[in-house]
């Protein structure tokens, strides 16, 4: 009784969002793996699904748990990326927030090694792990924000992959510009200072929005390349005609249309030219 009374108490330190559309099984897997390996304290886990058409539903709810809470949340349509986040930031009760991609498998002390830095440094807005690849490889996930300048100088000036990922080679925490949006971790300061996610970004480049944003706000973001998070890059994904039109129309409000057609135009030319470094 003291035991159940204590953890009644006790606060809701995080709350894990992962939104899922017809990806039951790997859902699964990754809800099993935050259960094998939980966070310390009080902690939630939030499914929003997509309009699954796959049983994905009665299989969350048939799941058995021991460590955390798991809530599932039913859209009626396909909402996209960033308004199912959304959708289960609104009903979180965590005063951190954990977007996690479906197709991603926590290992030992991951999650806590995020929370134990995003609450011991001040200023952090959000902060990122290290992601893995099935073979135990790294995984380019960090970014530095693209701009004109930065086309520019890569695709006519012959600087090499600087808007592409990459793998930072530190061994300690670094502060970077923004990472993939696979495993964020949002501090409070970052949710207040940031809001949500831009509702209009279906898939792609929500990530690198939201980070402008914070970045924008004064947040510092980080990458934490002791905390490791396996993530099976593309396991979630869409089919790749699918996936272009949706990666164009979001490139399109995030340069703005003008900003999307200069971009594309520097590309080409650079491209024609032999001016782009491999």
């Amino acid at each position: 009784m003291r035991r159940f009374l204590q953890n009644f108490r006790e606060v809701m330190k995080l709350s894990i969002i992962i939104v899922n559309y017809n990806t039951k099984d790997i859902t699964l897997d990754c809800l099993i793996s935050i259960d094998r390996f939980p966070v310390d304290g009080k902690f939630e886990v939030i499914v929003v699904d997509n309009a699954s058409t796959d049983n994905s539903i009665d299989s969350f709810e048939k799941l058995r748990v021991k460590n955390y809470k798991l809530k599932v949340i039913k859209n009626d349509y396909n909402s996209g990326f960033s308004k199912a986040n959304n959708i289960g930031i609104k009903s979180a009760s965590g005063e951190y927030i954990f977007l996690l991609n479906s197709d991603t498998r926590v290992l030992k002390n991951s999650i806590n090694e995020l929370m134990d830095f995003a609450q011991t440094h001040k200023n952090v807005g959000i902060v990122a792990p290290k992601l893995l690849n099935g073979d135990n490889t790294a995984q380019p996930s960090v970014f530095k924000l693209p701009t004109l300048a930065r086309t520019i100088r890569q695709y006519w000036l012959g600087e090499a992959k600087l808007t592409d990922k990459y793998v930072p080679q530190d061994s300690s925490p670094v502060s970077i510009e923004a990472a993939v949006g696979a495993a964020l971790l949002f501090t409070p300061a970052g949710r207040k200072k940031a809001g949500l996610l831009d509702e209009r970004y279906f898939m792609y480049f929500e990530d690198l929005d939201y980070c402008r944003k914070a970045r924008a706000k004064g947040l510092k973001i980080y990458y934490l390349p002791s905390a490791k998070i396996i993530h099976i890059h593309g396991a979630s994904g869409v089919s790749s005609l699918a996936q272009r039109d949706r990666l164009i129309a979001s490139s399109k409000i995030y340069h703005g249309v003008l900003g999307y057609y200069l971009l594309t135009l520097i590309i080409k030319i650079g491209s024609k030219l032999g001016l782009v470094t491999k």
